[in-house]
């Protein structure tokens, strides 16, 4: 028996996600020109953080590719490269926890 507010869905994730971790973004930096940025890596998804104070980037973000190949690639090809005048880092993200819902 589950419980209703427990993140019901973490059974249905089949294998690990490639995901990026991205650092010293821009603070100008939104999805598509992330999206754009990795474009010959062929993203999935792109997300940048931002603060829900003032509503401006936090300087980081994630990118999401469909195969493993393509994050490796990425990673190596991206890290310490210029994005928006900046030398942004790529590594692998950790996988995601389970969480509580609320």
């Amino acid at each position: 028996m589950s419980a209703p507010w427990w993140d019901s869905d973490w059974k249905d994730r089949s294998g690990p996600e490639y995901r990026c971790h991205m650092s010293n973004l821009p603070y100008s930096a939104t999805e598509s020109s992330l999206k754009d940025a990795f474009s010959s890596y062929s993203p999935i998804n792109t997300e940048v953080v931002y603060d829900r104070d003032t509503g401006r980037s936090r300087g980081f973000g994630f990118v999401q590719f469909d195969d493993k190949a393509s994050m490796d690639n990425a990673i190596q090809s991206m890290n310490g490269q210029q994005v928006g005048g900046r030398n942004i880092s790529v590594s692998q993200a950790n996988q995601r926890s389970r969480r509580w819902r609320a």
